[in-house]
């Protein structure tokens, strides 16, 4: 679960704080190098937050992905499958058996924070907090504390937003956030914290079943990085071209997308910070992406919390990491 900096050669980290200083907002104090400050939270007199267990819950169109967090610490997170025509006692039943995974149980969750793309399998997890009597917090354009500018916010996915709202809190602005799971999406962060819009690609495991399907012999393949673009057989040109094309894909997108807000913040490329995050993140050939900083697979999950925080308690959360 620690998001961890890639170092020149894509190999080992490079950031020398402490793991859990990565995870926690740089609230109050200096910011980074060319980046401008973030804005304050002040307290309102309610002492820290602590919701005690909070349940964060990412439904994507392939995936879904929870999270517990305990007093601020994210402390497990599962996947499943998204299943669509899940019912809402199917549902309870699937968290309920992933959170026993971890010792826990959908009875001791206090809330839900929530950033679906799914509304069926939303529809399902409101019936299952209300059977609960647990307060659901459902992220949105119209809920997430930061500007959205673009024509219509509301047709931006949660999770893209949440994602910006993680970034900017976890890592600094602007940034690039790159985002591989059923689609690849580059998503920014202007330097004042909003979300300013980015780039749709379809998804590396979503290209490869379309391959698969639409064409006569061509099989499905596992996703290894090949020694040379220049495949000998089948199975490795179609590797070279998945794996080294996305790669390229994703590089490409962010190197523009890099320019293009430093350029308007006034600020040197390289201010520019960009994370990686999804399912697809850890796989060995997602490190050789260029010029990603930050390899971080639960940033949505963080970013949930992060966001209740803000929005239910009134202050930033320190989030750390057990």
């Amino acid at each position: 679960m620690v998001a961890h900096r890639i170092g020149a050669d894509g190999g080992s980290p490079t950031d020398r704080r402490p793991p859990s200083a990565l995870l926690e907002p740089d609230v109050g104090g200096s910011s980074p190098a060319g980046h401008l400050p973030r804005p304050r939270h002040e307290p309102d007199g309610r002492g820290a937050y602590d919701r005690g267990m909070l349940l964060v819950v990412d439904v994507g169109n392939t995936t879904l992905s929870l999270g517990l967090v305990r007093h601020g610490t994210l402390v497990a997170t599962r996947r499943a499958a998204t299943q669509p025509r899940a019912t809402p006692d199917e549902l309870e039943h699937l968290l309920d058996a992933l959170l026993r995974l971890d010792s826990a149980s959908l009875a001791e969750v206090d809330a839900l924070a929530v950033a679906s793309v799914v509304p069926v399998v939303t529809t399902a997890l409101e019936a299952v907090a209300a059977r609960h009597d647990q307060p659901l917090f459902l992220a949105g354009a119209g809920t997430i504390p930061i500007p959205v500018r673009v024509e219509r916010p509301h047709e931006v996915g949660a999770d893209r937003l949440v994602n910006a709202l993680a970034a900017a809190r976890l890592y600094g602005r602007p940034a690039v956030v790159v985002d591989f799971g059923t689609a690849t999406t580059v998503d920014c962060v202007a330097a004042d914290g909003a979300y300013v819009g980015g780039a749709i690609a379809p998804g590396l495991e979503l290209a490869l079943e379309a391959l698969a399907a639409r064409t006569a012999k061509l099989p499905r393949i596992e996703l290894r990085t090949p020694e040379r673009v220049i495949g000998r057989d089948t199975v490795s040109a179609m590797q070279a071209g998945t794996i080294f094309g996305y790669q390229a894909l994703a590089g490409e997108l962010v190197a523009r997308a890099r320019q293009e807000l430093a350029t308007e913040a006034g600020l040197p490329i390289d201010a520019v910070r960009t994370i990686m995050t999804g399912g697809l993140s850890v796989a060995p050939w997602a490190r050789d992406v260029e010029g990603i900083e930050v390899v971080d697979p639960e940033l949505t999950l963080k970013g949930l919390a992060i966001l209740h925080a803000e929005v239910t308690g009134g202050e930033p959360l320190r989030l750390g990491l057990g």
